[in-house]
């Protein structure tokens, strides 16, 4: 098994550290949810509410965005130029060290 380590800010800017696994088929939706942080994902991960969205502040390369994410950020509130959603960020071995914000709740 292999683990990436990311850095989450909450909303009330606390940094958590997390272990999330590559070999699970995992999101970044998910694992917060797995590490119990306030994220909602509220459609299941199908791009559908933004309850997952998150600010990006390192710089990896992450997937590109698809149409149905590019689609649902334009609808969203508090969205900026790092704006991702997180059920559309699987959790890959390339993700070591990402640091992310979770963004305000709509």
């Amino acid at each position: 098994m292999s683990d990436v380590t990311i850095k989450i800010k909450d909303r009330e800017g606390e940094v958590h550290e997390i272990l999330a696994p590559t070999d699970m088929a995992m999101n970044l939706m998910e694992v917060c949810k797995a590490y119990e942080l306030p994220v909602e994902g509220t459609c299941g991960g199908m791009a559908m509410c933004a309850s997952c969205q998150c600010y990006v502040l390192s710089d990896h390369q992450l997937p590109e965005m698809s149409q149905d994410e590019d689609l649902m950020l334009a609808e969203a509130f508090y969205v900026e130029d790092n704006s991702r959603l997180g059920c559309q960020i699987p959790i890959t071995p390339e993700l070591d060290g990402l640091e992310i914000e979770l963004a305000p709740e709509s």
